[in-house]
């Protein structure tokens, strides 16, 4: 867990002009301080002046992966943009951003090369065998490392893990399915037929396939007749789970509230008939 901010003083006081260290390769010291971060940060930009830089958080556990000093890969998630895939694509420019929130402070980026395989080819199931891949996965993003960069990272807070949210993949999980359902009917193609309505290879062909600069998106994940099987969700963390039922504690107090104001506003207008109604009588 985290540290709080006073135990800085137990750690080793680094000067300022030696904090910035450049390597060719990640170090062996490295790779075993990436492997246990819980989340990194994806830059890339168009080549374009006027194009959007992009800047894309990741964290869901197991998805980042060390082949080697020089290579690593992620798998890309299913979400509303495409911007990273479709920079890569332009000019393959990206930079992966670790830092620590726990423990001595430090930033580590990661400069290289991107390539993209998509879901249903080759060398997409070649590093995600059927079973391993996460619900949502639609490209494997690798990067080539062409340098390192160690820095102080003194001025990043410190902040605890709770734990790693499912929504993303819950969310992925019902989409596959509607299109598992469907494409194990005889005879339906992803690739010659309109896409499932509700499935995911609808999804990333409606929201996938052009970047917000106009640039090339997903090219064939949409088409492919490749059936969706991915690993099991893992449990919700404690944290998730008590801020779902703080939500629906505050949903279920709201309709309360409601009702009983509802309930108020009955009794005065039964109230008010009845002393018009009594009222009429006592005239007639």
């Amino acid at each position: 867990m985290a540290q709080s901010p006073t135990n800085h003083l137990f750690f080793p006081l680094i000067p300022l002009h030696s904090t910035m260290q450049m390597f060719g390769e990640i170090p062996d010291f490295l790779i075993v301080w990436l492997e246990k971060q819980q989340m990194f940060w994806v830059a890339s930009a168009p080549l374009t002046l006027d194009g959007l830089v992009n800047i894309s958080p990741k964290g869901v556990e197991g998805t980042f992966h060390i082949a080697n000093p020089r290579r690593v890969w992620y798998e890309d998630l299913s979400g509303s943009g495409i911007e990273t895939i479709s920079h890569i694509r332009e000019n393959g420019r990206v930079t992966i951003l670790f830092n620590a929130f726990e423990g001595p402070p430090r930033i580590v980026r990661l400069y290289g090369k991107g390539s993209v395989f998509e879901f249903g080819t080759s060398d997409y199931n070649t590093l995600l065998p059927e079973g391993i891949r996460h619900p949502g996965s639609r490209a494997v993003i690798v990067l080539d490392i062409f340098k390192v960069a160690t820095t102080c990272g003194y001025s990043v807070p410190f902040y605890d893990f709770k734990g790693h949210r499912t929504q993303l993949l819950e969310w992925a999980a019902k989409k596959e399915a509607a299109d598992r359902d469907t494409e194990l009917t005889v005879g339906f193609s992803s690739a010659t037929g309109p896409r499932v309505q509700t499935g995911l290879k609808r999804w990333w062909e409606e929201r996938n396939t052009t970047s917000l600069d106009g640039l090339q998106g997903i090219v064939s994940a949409h088409m492919s007749d490749e059936i969706f099987r991915s690993r099991r969700i893992a449990k919700k963390s404690p944290f998730q789970t008590a801020t779902i039922q703080s939500k629906m504690i505050r949903t279920f107090d709201f309709r309360i509230l409601c009702a009983f104001l509802f309930g108020i506003l009955v009794t005065c207008i039964y109230q008010r008939l009845a002393l018009i109604t009594s009222h009429f009588i006592f005239i007639n």
